[in-house]
């Protein structure tokens, strides 16, 4: 097991991993984690390194596929990856085998510009007022946890970008679910219609953008009906 720190949600017999994505944490899924521990589930979200009160280290995506399958058990009933959550989930996923993988808005399709990295960076100085205008479709609770987030995040931690899209299993090792994002996706129809022949499940969250499960929760839900 490696020293991630893990925010946990619930008791249940079931065990749920989340695994965030780029400048944020695990109170990403401040909302998600309760919903699921309601439902039944031990809900485990770590913070990748260089996230959240995670230590430092090695940014390489295989590296943080590495820290998350030794930061939590293996064989749980569900993993849900967010965006780079869903790469570091899909380098994991044949180690954890969860009886589902859900990858939410996963950058699998044409790797991220040297402006995205300037525009994460610049966000570190943004007012919290400045990311819930961004932000417009977030509750308050989820723009204060990305305010928090931000201030924690490595900023060095964006040399993972340099290895997107990764490499996802075909075909996928468990059964496992793609929510596309409505707004501005980062699986366009091409890709999802790859995605689809290679064995796994799209289903498009409609109304929302990358951020599925902090633009609408009950989207997201709806969207993931069956899987979680």
């Amino acid at each position: 097991m490696t020293d991630l720190h893990i925010r946990e949600w619930g008791a249940g017999d079931r065990l749920a991993v989340l695994v965030h994505g780029m400048t944020t944490d695990s109170g990403s899924w401040w909302a998600l984690g309760p919903v699921l521990a309601d439902r039944g589930y031990r809900v485990l979200a770590p913070d990748l390194p260089g996230h959240g009160r995670s230590p430092r280290g090695d940014y390489a995506l295989r590296s943080l596929g590495d820290a998350l399958a030794e930061a939590v058990p293996g064989r749980p009933e569900l993993a849900i990856g967010h965006s780079l959550g869903g790469l570091v989930l899909a380098a994991a996923v044949e180690r954890i085998r969860p009886d589902r993988a859900v990858y939410v808005d996963p950058p699998w399709g044409v790797p991220p510009g040297a402006e995205v990295g300037e525009f994460l960076r610049a966000q570190q100085g943004w007012t919290i007022e400045e990311l819930a205008a961004f932000h417009f479709r977030w509750r308050p609770e989820a723009v204060r946890e990305k305010h928090a987030a931000l201030a924690r995040w490595d900023p060095e931690s964006l040399v993972t970008a340099a290895d997107f899209p990764g490499d996802r299993p075909v075909p996928p090792p468990v059964p496992s679910l793609v929510v596309a994002a409505d707004d501005q996706p980062m699986i366009h129809p091409t890709l999802a219609g790859r995605l689809r022949t290679e064995g796994y499940e799209v289903r498009v969250a409609p109304g929302t953008g990358h951020v599925v499960h902090n633009d609408d929760l009950d989207t997201f839900l709806t969207t993931a009906e069956g899987w979680l």
